[in-house]
């Protein structure tokens, strides 16, 4: 245990920089004061560790933080070091079996006991005023994990970039995504490691672990990548959001039941959207406080955090200072295409209806369905799986929106395009695709993605999904795409894409119908897509 010095050249200087790179607000004083290791006991005996921030003068609303990746590092001046400068007390919380915590670490399944146990400890320290509860992707989920229960002194929450189910968004039954789990696997498996950071940054062992996706069966994917079995792998191959292995860690039941203000950050990109939209729906049927603010960002996109860090030491502050905070919309989003912020009264908002876009012969994209025509076909093969470009990802690189035309150029995906648009088509909402087709096997994968196609050709992912279907006969399927807003300008084009996979970020389907953790065998599917008058596949955009 022990006291940061007041005068610190580094952590001032690190303070200044975070600042202007995510544009904060100006601190009130630099001259903040740390004591780390903190020991908080915890219901049943254990004792995690904690570092305490404290800004200058000692008066302040409390930041309660609890995170797996550590209290060093990023963490250390991302949250502690300037939330501290613009005025409030900041704990930092090493989840169990993490840094120096008790016990052992199995993601998401104490964070509910070991939260309350640290919001007891809390309300004992002499320092403490109300408390918000803020953090991204992980240290969201410890956020919902708690916030049904909180005690009064909690007065806001801004979850970021998460979900109040967290890893059991990836987890739908028969599909698996498979590079978000196994790289978050290895990432906590090794992060205690000497030098684990700096590794990662580096990209260090990428090339095995991304070998190790293509492992079959994928039940060893993680002795592969690793040299030994991970629980939390193991847990998600073989208990998908259904089963009730996960009744103790899924945390979207009781989302009504939260009555703390919420202020929910998302991104269009983001791996946790889907979830993190329901999350705030779910709030405002309930009459909750709640706000949404989605902006143009992926998992670890540096608006995002910008973002979080200024609504906890702006309208979060406010809620615990019982002073008036400032006034936010019940929804803001960013539209895309024309990139500029909307406010709106709901999600998803009121005026807009759904306008089929037709899939046609020739790769033609209409607004009228087709007459009679032969479907279009084409072969997914698992050994030469399609990959996936863009999008949702955990790791910032090569995440969002990307050139897409090196994959329409693949044969075994198919690309249908509007004519020349002659004015702004204007999308805001759920976006969702009815696909007729046949498969030779008795499983396969329907990927859908939306793109804007610019004057120049370029092809730039908008959303995207993909389902797990099982052919009979001619079959229709619908997908439900991330949501998004965009604007596609007068003079370009909609693009939609089908194929049977985005590989590594879905795991392949390998077509027998069986489970995919134990396939082996790797053999092509026949595929047929249907765009007749009969079974007229289509986009559905919601338009005003």
């Amino acid at each position: 245990m022990g006291t940061r010095p007041r005068f610190d050249l580094v952590g001032r200087a690190a303070g200044l920089l975070g600042q202007r790179l995510l544009k904060l607000p100006p601190a009130i004083s630099r001259d903040v004061t740390v004591e780390r290791d903190l020991r908080i006991p915890t219901h049943d005996g254990q004792t995690l560790l904690a570092n305490h921030w404290a800004p200058a003068g000692g008066d302040g609303p409390t930041a309660v933080i609890r995170s797996p990746y550590g209290r060093r590092g990023p963490l250390d001046w991302l949250y502690g070091r300037a939330l501290a400068e613009r005025g409030l007390h900041v704990l930092t919380v090493s989840c169990r079996g993490t840094f120096g915590s008790d016990g052992d670490f199995r993601a998401m399944r104490h964070e509910r006991e070991d939260g309350l146990s640290v919001l007891r400890w809390l309300a004992g320290q002499p320092w403490v005023g109300d408390v918000v509860l803020t953090g991204s992707s992980y240290l969201g989920y410890t956020q919902w994990a708690v916030a049904a229960e909180a005690p009064v002194r909690v007065r806001a929450m801004v979850p970021h970039v998460t979900s109040s189910r967290l890893a059991l968004s990836f987890l739908r039954p028969d599909r698996f995504e498979v590079e978000t789990l196994l790289d978050w696997s290895v990432s906590t498996a090794t992060q205690e490691r000497p030098g684990a950071m700096m590794r990662a940054l580096l990209g260090v062992g990428r090339k095995r672990v991304r070998a190790a996706m293509s492992t079959l069966p994928l039940v060893d994917a993680d002795t592969a990548a690793l040299g030994r079995r991970w629980p939390f792998y193991q847990d998600c191959l073989h208990h998908d959001q259904d089963d009730p292995f996960w009744s103790n860690e899924d945390h979207s039941p009781s989302v009504g039941d939260v009555t703390v203000p919420v202020s929910s950050i998302a991104g269009w990109y983001d791996i946790f959207l889907a979830d993190q939209l329901r999350d705030y729906k779910v709030l405002a049927a309930a009459g909750r406080e709640a706000h949404l603010t989605v902006g143009p960002w992926w998992h670890g996109h540096v608006g995002g955090m910008a973002a979080v860090l200024g609504d906890t030491v702006g309208w979060a502050a406010a809620h615990a200072r019982g002073t008036e905070p400032p006034s936010k919309p019940p929804v803001r989003l960013f539209v895309m295409g024309v990139d500029e912020w909307r406010d709106f009264e709901q999600w998803p908002p009121t005026g807009y209806t759904h306008q089929r876009w037709h899939l046609a012969p020739g790769g033609e994209l209409r607004s009228a369905p087709g007459t009679q025509a032969p479907p279009t076909s084409f072969t997914y093969d698992p050994a030469d799986p399609t990959p996936s470009l863009g999008g949702p990802k955990l790791e910032s690189r090569g995440a969002g929106p990307v050139d897409n035309r090196e994959l329409e150029a693949r044969d075994d995906v198919l690309v249908f395009t509007s004519d020349v648009l002659d004015a702004d088509v204007e999308v805001i909402g759920e976006v969702t695709a009815e696909v007729w087709l046949r498969a030779d096997r008795p499983s396969c994968d329907l990927f859908v993605r939306l793109c804007d196609v610019d004057g120049r050709g370029k092809s730039l992912n908008v959303c995207d999904d993909l389902v797990k279907v099982r052919p009979d006969g001619v079959t229709k399927v619908t997908v439900e795409l991330s949501p998004t807003a965009h604007v596609f300008r007068r003079g370009h084009r909609i693009r939609v894409q089908v194929s049977a996979g985005a590989f590594p970020r879905f795991a392949r389907n390998l077509g027998d119908g069986g489970p995919a953790h134990t396939a082996t065998e790797l053999v092509p599917t026949g595929i047929e897509v249907f765009h007749d008058a009969d079974r007229p596949s289509a986009i559905l955009l919601p338009r005003k």
